[in-house]
């Protein structure tokens, strides 16, 4: 058959979904040419991996949800046949490297491997997105398999925003760092003719990146470590008058809401009390004038300790305040300020205010802000980190293989038997998979397994020994199939790696991504 005249023309449907998994890598003394088929496609550059990094905090990655998991899918397969993938030439391996001791815990006495992880995307409807993956041997230590529908979106052509892989991941945690996505090596059939029998894709990542504990620091600090793209965090907390005079008085940020008009005075009142009041940014923009400072004009101003030639006026234009939200608050927010998705990704908020005076003794609603950052550290390279699997190619059927990765969606009888939060695997002998042409997959494999959607992506393993954590990829997760039509997934499947696969696996593997800049 010949690939490139088949096309994918159904829309998504039939009783399985797709997930994804990130690239494997290769050592080699040499830079192998890259294959005639292959694409390479940059992800980010190294200047943006620590932002990116830092975008994913754990409540992010909790919040994710599995790609594709809100798809309904009710059709049925109409055939089970398969056409048997052929090799194109003598089989081979890599052997893979592995990292000491370390587990990423056991399963049924089976020692789970720390190189299978998650990794982590934006799609183009700005939802954050998860798939399986694993780390694979390479020369640089830097690459991770997974399938190809889980890097690049065929539809926009293009890769997803905002990549990333976590290898053991485990409830939110990222025990091994996170590694950003820097270039994705995939198949021009997949890529181009959305051929799912080269749904596969071989990313190179940069140094891991590991957050350091979150700490307190004041506003200055903190708007500049955001303006620098760091990560940030404020917290609100209403407070009595004498709390909230000490707090803004120290430099400290406040608020004072529902201020009534009978509470309203000039600035020449003994006791006023500066306060900033919410506008909208077209209101705040028509004030012409001077921009006074948020500290100067949330303090409390006593009699004429400040000259009142100095005081801002009532209704005069207080500096705006940006500030990076979460996607629920960034969709819930009905105020004033003006939403905005930045260039990386980032849900923000711009808030604009005026100057109000009011009694000091009124009884409002005094707000204190407290900030907090979150800095980065580079982790080092994933191989050295959590080590790499082997690879193989044009490898008969019939073999034993076991599948690593974190199912979570339902069955389609709404079962849900997995929470995506762990990791789970499968055991069993790769056969031909059934013909599925809403995706023009005609010559993949497949294991009996009872993964539900989650799971794509995840590594197949050949040889894996338990006491090591390692074996030869040997496919990704690519269809999660109901192939009895009884509403419980039974097999995923996987494009047959031949040497098509290898030379691309061998050009991704001896790709460097670089330094992270300090």
């Amino acid at each position: 058959m010949n690939p490139r005249a088949k096309r994918l023309i159904l829309p998504l449907g039939g009783a399985l979904v797709v997930t994804s998994m990130v690239g494997a890598s290769f050592s080699s003394a040499a830079q192998a040419a890259p294959d005639p088929d292959a694409k390479t496609t940059a992800l980010t550059s190294s200047g943006n991996a620590k932002a990116i990094a830092g975008y994913w905090t754990a409540s992010k990655l909790k919040g994710a949800t599995t790609y594709l998991a809100d798809s309904t899918v009710s059709a049925k397969l109409t055939k089970t046949g398969a056409t048997r993938a052929a090799a194109d030439g003598k089989p081979g391996v890599v052997a893979p490297t592995g990292e000491g001791g370390k587990t990423a815990g056991v399963s049924k006495n089976l020692n789970l491997p720390i190189t299978v992880g998650k990794v982590f995307f934006i799609d183009d409807k700005g939802k954050e997105r998860w798939c399986s993956g694993s780390s694979v041997q390479s020369k640089y230590r830097n690459l991770v398999a997974t399938a190809g529908h889980c890097v690049y979106d065929t539809d926009t052509n293009k890769p997803f925003n905002n990549f990333v892989f976590i290898p053991g991941y485990y409830q939110g945690k990222a025990p091994w760092g996170i590694y950003v996505g820097a270039k994705v090596n995939t198949h021009d059939d997949f890529t181009v003719y959305e051929d799912y029998d080269f749904d596969y894709a071989f990313v190179n990542v940069y140094n891991g990146i590991k957050q350091q504990p979150e700490k307190e620091v004041d506003y200055k600090t903190y708007k500049a470590h955001v303006d620098k793209g760091g990560v940030g965090r404020e917290s609100a907390t209403t407070v009595d008058a004498a709390t909230y005079d000490k707090w803004t008085q120290k430099g400290g940020l406040g608020k004072v809401d529902n201020v009534s008009t009978e509470d309203e005075v000039g600035p020449q009142y003994n006791g006023a009390v500066a306060v900033a009041s919410e506008t909208g940014k077209e209101t705040w923009d028509k004030i012409p004038g001077q921009v006074y400072g948020l500290k100067d004009d949330k303090v409390t101003l006593k009699g004429n300790a400040v000259p009142q030639a100095s005081w801002p006026k009532t209704g005069s234009k207080v500096e705006s305040r940006l500030e990076n939200v979460t996607k629920t608050e960034y969709d819930a927010y009905k105020g004033l300020g003006y939403r905005k998705i930045d260039a990386r990704g980032n849900y923000t908020i711009t808030y604009y205010y005026v100057v109000k005076y009011i009694k000091k003794t009124a009884t409002v609603k005094y707000t204190i802000f407290r900030h907090y950052i979150s800095t980065v550290a580079d982790a080092g390279r994933l191989g050295d980190n959590v080590g790499g699997q082997g690879f193989s190619w044009n490898q008969t059927l019939g073999k034993k293989v076991f599948t690593f990765g974190y199912p979570t969606a339902p069955h389609l009888d709404g079962d849900k038997p997995y929470s995506g939060q762990t990791q789970k695997w499968c055991y069993g002998t790769t056969a031909a998979a059934p013909v599925v042409s809403a995706y023009n997959a005609q010559e993949q494999q497949a294991i009996k397994c009872a993964f539900t959607p989650g799971a794509s992506g995840g590594p197949f393993l050949l040889q894996y020994k338990s006491s090591k954590r390692t074996g030869y990829l040997n496919g990704v997760v690519s269809l999660t199939v109901d192939s009895d039509k009884n509403g419980r997934y039974d097999r995923v499947t996987t494009p047959y790696f031949n040497g098509d696969t290898y030379g691309i696996y061998k050009y991704a593997a001896n790709l460097w991504t670089g330094k992270l800049p300090a």
